[in-house]
């Protein structure tokens, strides 16, 4: 009888963990919650965590009423219709300002687009919101280490979040930091159906792992922080490779924007 035919597959697996809280390691929270599920990790799996448990563990987590508005917090607050608490978290926390509508102050923010420079009231205690991670790659790549320590196992480890996309309804999955693996894949030089070379295309691993993960973990109550993936065609290296980005004036949306 013939073999099988070999097609592209990949599983993933949600990960129920209790609630995290500032102090906690998210590794040891993760093994301990994958084995009670009867899984355990293996050579060149793909963990993606959401950033907010992350941002919590590491104590991120801050109260509003501790918070003293300046006054451009005050006159921003009143232009984007925010809290004027929240308003001074994002001054302290972007790089940049440059628009936004009731609601959301749209800013630049650790090298990426991000709505109120990434601050998260859901999954937050009430009267509480959640920063970003101060440095997500480095998170990425201590959670990696401790899990490869303990389970002997050498995976790749992706900070996610959840973004929304320009003229587009609904959040996609965008990776924070990346940790033993390859986020961003150069496709130029292959070619495609047709015999053409691709000269500009790269393929964004990362972020497309985070959106389809988005899935199982939800946005609101599911208890869902961590998607392990199994046999996707990312590279697994054992290294720390940096989020690539485009410069401001590179970015054709934003240098347009700017323009306008």
């Amino acid at each position: 009888m013939p073999d099988e035919p070999s097609f592209p597959s990949l599983q993933m697996f949600g990960i129920k963990t209790p609630l995290i809280k500032p102090g906690d390691n998210i590794a040891e929270k993760i093994i301990d919650s994958l084995e009670k599920q009867g899984l355990i990790f293996k050579d060149n799996d793909i963990l993606i965590i959401a950033e907010s448990p992350v941002a919590t563990a590491e104590g991120r987590l801050v109260r509003l009423d501790d918070i003293i508005p300046g006054e451009k917090a005050e006159e921003l607050a009143e232009k984007y219709q925010l809290d004027v608490r929240e308003m001074e978290l994002i001054l302290q926390e972007c790089d940049e300002i440059f628009g936004g509508v009731p609601g959301a102050a749209l800013t630049i923010t650790k090298g990426t687009l991000a709505p109120n420079a990434g601050i998260d009231a859901s999954n937050a205690p009430e009267g509480y919101v959640v920063l970003l991670p101060e440095n997500a790659q480095k998170s990425a790549g201590r959670i990696r280490r401790e899990i490869k320590e303990r389970c002997k196992r050498n995976i790749g480890v992706i900070v996610g979040d959840s973004r929304t996309q320009p003229l587009r309804l609904g959040c996609v999955g965008i990776a924070l930091g990346t940790s033993g693996m390859v986020p961003v894949e150069d496709a130029r030089g292959t070619f495609d159906l047709f015999g053409k070379e691709m000269t500009i295309t790269r393929k964004a691993v990362a972020d497309n792992l985070v959106s389809a993960a988005q899935l199982l973990m939800g946005e609101a109550g599911e208890s869902v922080p961590a998607v392990l993936v199994r046999g996707s065609p990312a590279q697994v290296v054992d290294d720390d490779i940096d989020m690539p980005l485009f410069s401001r004036e590179e970015c054709m949306y934003y240098s347009n924007i700017r323009k306008a």
